[in-house]
């Protein structure tokens, strides 16, 4: 039986809560917190990439909001978020677990497509968006 939904949102959240000084969450929290912090989003879900709907694949974009656009710290974490291996690489942390904890059959951190900025409340944030595909 594939995945659910929310044990996918749970699982990323827990890949991304081993990552050294970064809040995680399973969901979008409704105001900025104090940086850093992530969460994963699905933003499709392709059913039937089997028989019988023996593979549910979610397309995912998990999100970590680094500091303020202008804070030197913010910025010079992007390498380590970034990097390929390291305490604080998204994809290193995703990716060690594939299974998010034995619900899911595989996944993949595919890219890191959106670094920009996130406007809230008169401020900017800097933001990472890194696309991953979960294969429940």
């Amino acid at each position: 039986m594939p995945a659910t939904a929310s044990q996918v949102l749970v699982g990323l959240k827990n890949r991304l809560a081993t990552i050294s000084g970064l809040k995680a969450f399973s969901y979008q929290p409704s105001q900025i917190i104090a940086p850093p912090y992530g969460f994963p989003i699905i933003n499709q879900v392709n059913y039937h990439r089997a028989m019988g709907g023996g593979l549910v694949v979610y397309d995912c974009v998990v999100y970590v909001i680094t500091g303020r656009w202008a804070d030197d710290r913010a910025n010079a974490d992007i390498d380590d978020y970034l990097a390929y291996s390291g305490a604080k690489s998204i994809r290193a942390a995703i990716e060690a677990d594939e299974t998010l904890g034995g619900v899911t059959q595989s996944l993949t951190v595919a890219t890191a497509t959106d670094i920009t900025a996130l406007a809230q409340a008169d401020a900017e944030f800097l933001q990472i968006a890194t696309q991953v595909t979960v294969n429940g």
